[in-house]
């Protein structure tokens, strides 16, 4: 499986450019996963389910299964959160895992950018961004400027470099 992440502050756009670079990439027949890291305490069940009851009875793990789609929920229960590569070993072969988060992890990324956040450019900081993907040109950039909304060139600049093009 090939890596690449999409990155950025609060606001940047990464969470919509994620999406629209699944829905890009998978329409070229790629088949893609994607992993999405939360900084803050998040849910995917809903109180008086029976999978919440699960949880909160202190099951370590609770497996949902439908016709549809099957889901596992894994509760830390005060262990560490694990690493990126843990995560992805937890995942169906695929051709391409795009990973929303994990800024300071090695993988190459994508860093979505908005200069109205007022916030500083990673990729200054950060080699393991490839390219920008701005509202604005951004002048003495080392690496390539996209367009936010250039979806099409970022995508076809993702799967050159994973060599999935």
């Amino acid at each position: 499986m090939k890596i690449y992440g999409v990155v950025g502050w609060r606001n940047s756009g990464k969470t919509t450019l994620m999406e629209k670079l699944v829905a890009e990439i998978t329409s070229r027949g790629v088949s893609v996963s994607s992993v999405k890291h939360a900084h803050h305490a998040f849910d995917i069940d809903h109180e008086g389910k029976d999978s919440w009851r699960h949880r909160q009875a202190g099951a370590r793990e609770v497996l949902v299964c439908s016709g549809a789609r099957w889901a596992l929920m894994h509760e830390l229960r005060g262990a560490e959160e694990p690493p990126l590569a843990v995560l992805l070993e937890k995942l169906s072969a695929v051709d391409l895992v795009l990973v929303e988060g994990y800024k300071r992890d090695g993988h190459p990324k994508v860093e979505a950018f908005r200069s109205a956040t007022g916030n500083s450019l990673i990729a200054l900081e950060e080699a393991t961004i490839r390219a920008v993907a701005s509202d604005q040109p951004i002048d003495g950039l080392d690496r390539p400027n996209f367009d936010l909304n250039d979806v099409r060139g970022i995508a076809d600049f993702i799967l050159t470099e994973t060599g999935l093009a």
